[in-house]
């Protein structure tokens, strides 16, 4: 699938898929190329991912990818990407989605880190635990519906410009209870934010959607992550063997906006055994509101 970042999509502007046209591009993904359109008929902008079908000569990957389309047509949340339509003609398979006019958290992170002044370089707090609750509101609700993500990261959580609102977008991996993804056995999604059970390829449920929230949350708090400069496999091999010995500095150690408290509650989520993590986005959603109250009372005394 690396072809994509080589694949020539300029004969694709203009062009039109159903009600749909294709405008300019967006970004390149594992699967696919994402471009802004427009639909004819309710006169709007769209997102549209197009996969060339002779770049998913398998069926697998053709599998994944109607897989997405179906997996969160049926999530109907403020805080998950709406997908409108989904198809396929002789040359692409496409997908479209609601057009979210802002950046996503990977590349926000990205920036900040660029900030000369070193204490602009995360986001501030109370913002950054807004943004998680938002991603924990909306998993809840897939969760509920049996759809695990197995993909959360910051460039999978898109930040709205009008109302700085998180989404989560790119199911393309997600397990539900009807679709068995293909790739069951084998190890997917992005090292520093897998859990431990995920890396090892072995049985998953919701608690590895709510690892990788308390590793993005450890991120946003502390404005990086404490991890080794090592390869994506080796990060994938310690996290199998010692994943103890992932981060390589307490949360706490990291930022003084991580207190007691706070490091109580970014621990359970990324705790190597699943059954010491948050039961529920929503248990973990209510930690962090509790953690606020406390916080916000003790900042007023």
């Amino acid at each position: 699938m690396n072809a994509i970042s080589e694949y020539d999509y300029r004969s694709i502007i203009g062009r039109s898929f159903g009600n749909f046209v294709v405008v300019r591009e967006l970004g390149r993904g594992a699967m696919g190329a994402v471009f802004a359109g427009y639909q004819k008929s309710l006169k709007r902008q769209v997102a549209i991912k197009l996969l060339p079908k002779m770049l998913a000569s398998s069926d697998s990957a053709r599998m994944q990818f109607r897989d997405e389309a179906e997996t969160v047509a049926v999530l109907d949340h403020p805080h998950i990407i709406t997908i409108f339509d989904s198809g396929e003609d002789d040359e692409f398979f496409f997908q479209v989605m609601q057009m979210v006019e802002g950046t996503d958290l990977g590349e926000l992170l990205s920036r900040l880190r660029r900030h000369p002044v070193p204490s602009r370089r995360r986001l501030p707090l109370n913002h950054a635990v807004r943004v998680i609750r938002e991603v924990l509101d909306g998993l809840e609700f897939a969760h509920e519906q049996g759809v695990v993500h197995q993909d959360l990261k910051p460039a999978n959580i898109l930040i709205d410009n009008r109302q700085g609102r998180a989404l989560v977008a790119d199911f393309g991996i997600a397990k539900t209870k009807h679709i068995e993804f293909f790739a069951r056995g084998l190890v997917v999604g992005t090292p520093n934010y897998l859990a431990p059970e995920q890396a090892a390829a072995q049985e998953t449920d919701r608690r590895t959607d709510i690892y990788s929230v308390g590793v993005i949350l450890f991120e946003l708090l502390a404005g990086f992550l404490p991890v080794r400069d090592e390869s994506g496999r080796n990060a994938l091999l310690r996290k199998m063997r010692d994943p103890d010995s992932f981060f390589t500095r307490r949360p706490s150690e990291c930022s003084l906006d991580i207190d007691d408290g706070m490091e109580r509650i970014i621990l359970k989520a990324t705790d190597a055994d699943p059954l010491n993590r948050f039961t529920s986005a929503r248990a973990f959603s209510l930690a962090l509101e509790r953690w606020m109250t406390a916080h916000t009372a003790q900042a007023m005394q």
